[in-house]
C-alpha cells in the first residue's frame, strides 16, 4: 500500500487542531509540511515554529519539504522543531552531498526534491546516500495545480535507477495527486503520495485518505 502524506499547506489554518485531529484518526501515514521562502519559490508559507506545532500535535512522521534557498542554514532549526524527514532541492544545493551529510548527522532521514524540469539522472551519484526522492509533479510554490503527465516517465526511470542498485530509497510524488491519477503514479513506481487539496477539500477527508490507501 502507498504511504499517504497529506500536505498541511492545503489545510484550514483557522482550525489546525481539528485538521490535525482528523489526520491522526485517519489512515494517513505522514504529515507533509511545505516550507517556502518567497525566494526559491514565489510564495511564503511557514517555518520551524509551525513545524514544531505540528510535531506536538501528532505521533505520525513529520515529512518536511524545504523549498528555500541555502537550506543548510536552517537544517538544525528544523531538527529541533521535530522534523523526521528533511528534503532539500537539488536546484538549491550546489554542495548537495554536504547538505545530505548534515541532515543525516542531525539524526533525520534525508530527501532530495527535484523540480519538473530537472532530469532524475542527476541523482545517480547521490541516490545511495539518501532515503527519499521527492519528485515535483507541479511547479513548486502553490497548491491546487494540475499534475504534469511527464512525471510518470520520470517515476519509472527513477524506479529503474533505484532497483538496479538494490537501494532502499522511497519515491515521493508531490503535486496534483488525485484519486483519478494516483493508481497510475503508484504503478509507475511511487511509494509516497503527497495530497493536499485532494484530501482537505474532500467532502470526507478520512474516506478520501482511505480510498488512496487502498490503491
Amino acid at each position: 500500500m502507498p504511504i499517504i502524506a497529506p500536505s498541511l499547506l492545503a489545510s484550514d489554518f483557522l482550525n489546525l487542531q481539528s485538521e490535525c485531529n482528523m489526520l491522526n484518526k485517519s489512515n494517513a501515514d505522514w504529515f507533509h509540511l511545505d516550507v517556502m521562502d518567497g525566494r526559491f519559490v514565489p510564495n511564503i508559507s511557514y517555518g520551524p515554529m509551525l513545524v514544531e506545532v505540528f510535531r506536538k500535535a501528532t505521533t505520525k512522521i513529520c515529512d518536511v519539504h524545504l523549498m528555500i534557498e541555502d537550506p543548510g542554514k536552517y537544517a538544525e532549526a528544523f531538527k529541533k522543531a521535530g522534523a523526521d524527514i528533511l528534503s532539500v532541492h537539488i536546484e538549491a544545493c550546489p554542495h548537495l552531498h554536504r547538505n545530505i551529510q548534515q541532515i543525516k548527522s542531525l539524526g533525520m532521514q534525508a530527501g532530495v526534491a527535484v523540480n519538473p524540469h530537472t532530469p532524475v539522472e542527476l541523482l545517480k551519484d547521490i541516490l545511495a546516500d539518501i532515503d527519499l526522492v521527492c519528485l515535483m509533479s507541479v511547479n513548486p510554490g502553490f497548491g491546487g495545480q494540475s499534475f504534469i503527465p511527464h512525471t510518470l516517465h520520470k517515476i519509472k526511470l527513477l524506479r529503474e535507477m533505484i532497483d538496479e542498485h538494490s537501494l532502499h530509497v522511497k519515491i515521493e510524488v508531490d503535486g496534483g495527486v488525485t484519486l483519478e491519477n494516483a493508481k497510475l503514479i503508484i504503478d509507475a513506481g511511487a511509494d509516497v503520495l503527497v495530497a493536499g487539496n485532494t484530501v482537505f477539500k474532500a467532502a470526507d477527508p478520512i474516506a478520501m485518505i482511505a480510498a488512496l490507501k487502498k490503491l
